[in-house]
């Protein structure tokens, strides 16, 4: 939607609740007779909120034969004002119109920021001609098999392959992977994505409109048109609703022969509790939620939420802190101990860029005061090999630190040992980097993305909220399943691209099982847009994962979110129990309707007493916890109070 569109549904939001205010005051003048007026002052209300209700009835049965509550309304307010009771007409008109307003407060449909992921797509490309020369040309030319340099810094315009140049790719947008991935000639890049070190040149495999990054822009575009839509329970119910008012107003007048009692049954028979059952226990529940610092950004969403019966977490920045942290050191030399490797290993990467090398600088300063002084020593000839790691020279001695190719480049090898260790820690999903010296391999700091320490708690709640967690996530199946283990899920599935985690949506919907999608990077838009209901990180999603979210976390802290699942099913159970005593009351108004005893004036009033309870048994909502809340502390963390994932380190 463009800035116009939204402006003027804002100028017709507007519009419409001065029209209420306007009839709620037409009302009291002419229920309380305040001054004269050369008409009822009820007519007000008839026309402001009675006519757009009318015309509504009509075009629906018209253009499709649509029957909803409004051609009930629509019935009543037209025998009402024929009869002469002007007051009940404007009454129920601005009962149903009070409604639809609710309903458009608190439903109205959040727009996916499609506008910021078009902002990622590349804009030029450096294509190297025959000669040895470059042409900088939009990137929707590039062709297939056009040569490519890219440059550090810069965004891959189209996906290919590496032919020559070793670098780190940051591919958070299209896999959500917390660290850069080293990239050498014969790898595969994707457009979208940041080159972050080293220069490359590449082959142009997918161009255009068949790019990673354009594929995904389309998934986002269409997954929300798959999206069951909830449609209002007095909608849903229309059809027998009216069938009976009309059976019951009929028959009324061809055995009592008063047309004054047909007319109070229809008045009564109008669906104004039914209107208003969903969008006041929603309006509630979010207030709630708002409380417990979610973002209720989709109306209906926590109404979608009641139903789903499995949670899919992406790892990164959501089970996880989304940040790398020094979790061992191991020194393979006898005169270097553990800490003198993490120490030369942080004063070697202290000028370094990687994710990785500041972790391991935050771990070493983080080993106590006065430590970050330690750092501050004659370093000299620092190289940065991209792809590989850094060397610097430390009062005289070469020192090196990177992945297993740097040690090969160095000539260096690798104990048995060594090599068990590090396939032990690959295994469980963690990085390495090996600390070298100019004769041997001095020691190894394995790196993990750190799991938030109330995670396995959360997802036991989960369990026991009625909901299956599962981990769907873009990063290597060796970290998927040791993150997985520790947190508690059983299910898991790894190397997930952003159309995977959309097939697996849309499979789980086919097989009965509705799934919420909660995570926090670009590749998880798609999901969280096609899902029953997504829920996106927000402190540390991106925006356009936000934008295409129905509910945010705002300070991520995932600790709450047993209780969204809770405040879900009460919500519907809230709902329903408006609707049960609204009907009831309305099935007793239409038997006192039959025998006279109320009119259309008294009538409207009993039966918008069922719209009175529903407000106040809605709104008892908002001060509502569940199990799980009452067994928190009292202070629930804030973002600042939340545990550092560099609290682990070394």
């Amino acid at each position: 939607m463009d800035y116009l569109e939204r402006f003027l549904e804002f100028g017709g939001m507007k519009k419409d609740i001065i029209c209420l205010i306007i009839s709620a005051l037409a009302l009291i003048v002419s229920g309380f007779e305040l001054f004269s007026l050369p008409f009822d002052a009820a007519w007000i209300a008839i026309i402001l909120c009675g006519v757009p209700i009318i015309l509504e009835a009509i075009h629906g049965l018209v253009t499709a034969f649509d029957i909803k509550a409004d051609v009930l309304v629509s019935m009543a307010l037209i025998a009402a004002v024929i009869v002469g009771e002007d007051f009940a007409a404007g009454e129920v008109a601005f009962i149903m119109q009070l409604g639809a307003l609710l309903e458009d407060l608190t439903v109205a449909r959040a727009r996916a920021g499609i506008e910021k992921l078009v902002h990622l797509t590349p804009r030029t490309a450096r294509i190297l001609k025959e000669d040895g020369s470059e042409v900088v040309v939009e990137a929707e030319k590039a062709q297939v098999n056009d040569r490519i340099r890219v440059l550090p810094g810069e965004t891959v315009p189209v996906d290919g392959v590496i032919l020559s140049g070793s670098t780190s790719i940051n591919q958070a947008v299209m896999t959500g992977e917390s660290l850069p991935v080293d990239k050498h000639p014969g790898d595969e890049v994707f457009s979208g994505t940041v080159n972050q070190f080293g220069a490359f040149d590449m082959r142009a495999l997918k161009v255009g409109e068949d790019s990673s990054l354009q594929r995904m822009i389309r998934l986002v575009q269409s997954a929300d048109a798959s999206k069951a839509k909830i449609v209002g329970l007095a909608d849903r119910w229309a059809t027998w609703i009216v069938v009976i008012a009309l059976t019951a107003a009929i028959l009324c007048w061809f055995v009592t022969g008063e047309v004054l009692r047909s007319v109070t049954i229809l008045v009564v028979f109008c669906p104004c509790a039914l209107v208003l059952a969903t969008p006041t226990a929603i309006m509630a529940a979010i207030g709630n939620a708002t409380r417990h610092r979610f973002l209720v950004r989709e109306g209906d969403a926590l109404e979608r939420l009641a139903t789903v019966s499995k949670v899919a977490f992406d790892k990164t920045g959501t089970v996880t802190f989304g940040t790398p942290s020094v979790t061992s050191v191991k020194s393979f030399v006898q005169e270097l101990g553990e800490d003198d490797i993490l120490r030369l290993a942080a004063t070697v990467e202290q000028r370094s860029e990687h994710p990785l090398g500041k972790a391991v600088v935050s771990a070493w300063r983080k080993k106590g005061a006065g430590r970050s002084a330690d750092l501050e020593q004659d370093l000299t000839d620092f190289v940065m090999t991209p792809g590989m790691g850094v060397s610097a020279t430390i009062h005289g001695q070469q020192i090196s630190a990177g992945n297993r190719e740097l040690v090969e480049s160095l000539g260096l090898s690798l104990s048995e040992e060594a090599r068990a260790l590090a396939r032990d820690h690959l295994d469980k999903g963690r990085s390495v980097i090996w600390l070298c010296t100019q004769t041997a391999v001095a020691g190894l700091i394995a790196l993990a993305d750190t799991m938030r320490p109330d995670a396995p708690a959360i997802m036991q709640s989960l369990k026991e909220a009625g909901v299956s967690p599962v981990l769907v996530t873009g990063d290597h199946a060796s970290a998927a399943k040791n993150i997985a283990a520790q947190a508690g899920m059983q299910d898991v599935y790894p190397d997930c691209l952003p159309e995977d985690k959309l097939n697996y949506i849309a499979a789980s919907e086919q097989k009965g099982a509705p799934v919420c999608m909660i995570g926090d990077g670009i590749n998880d838009a798609p999901a969280l847009k096609r899902a029953r209901v997504g829920i996106a990180m927000g402190g540390v999603g991106s925006d356009i994962a936000i934008d295409a979210a129905d509910i945010v976390l705002v300070n991520d802290d995932i600790r709450m979110l047993p209780h969204l699942f809770a405040l879900s099913k009460r919500t519907m159970c809230t709902i329903k129990a408006n609707l049960t005593f609204s009907m009831a009351l309305n099935f007793v108004a239409i038997i006192l309707a039959m025998t006279a005893v109320l009119n259309p004036v008294t009538g409207a009033l009993v039966h918008n007493a069922g719209s009175i309870f529903v407000v106040l048994n809605s709104f008892l909502l908002l001060n509502w916890k569940s199990a799980h809340v009452r067994a928190l502390p009292d202070t629930v963390a804030s973002p600042d109070t939340v545990a550092s994932p560099g609290a682990q380190g070394a």
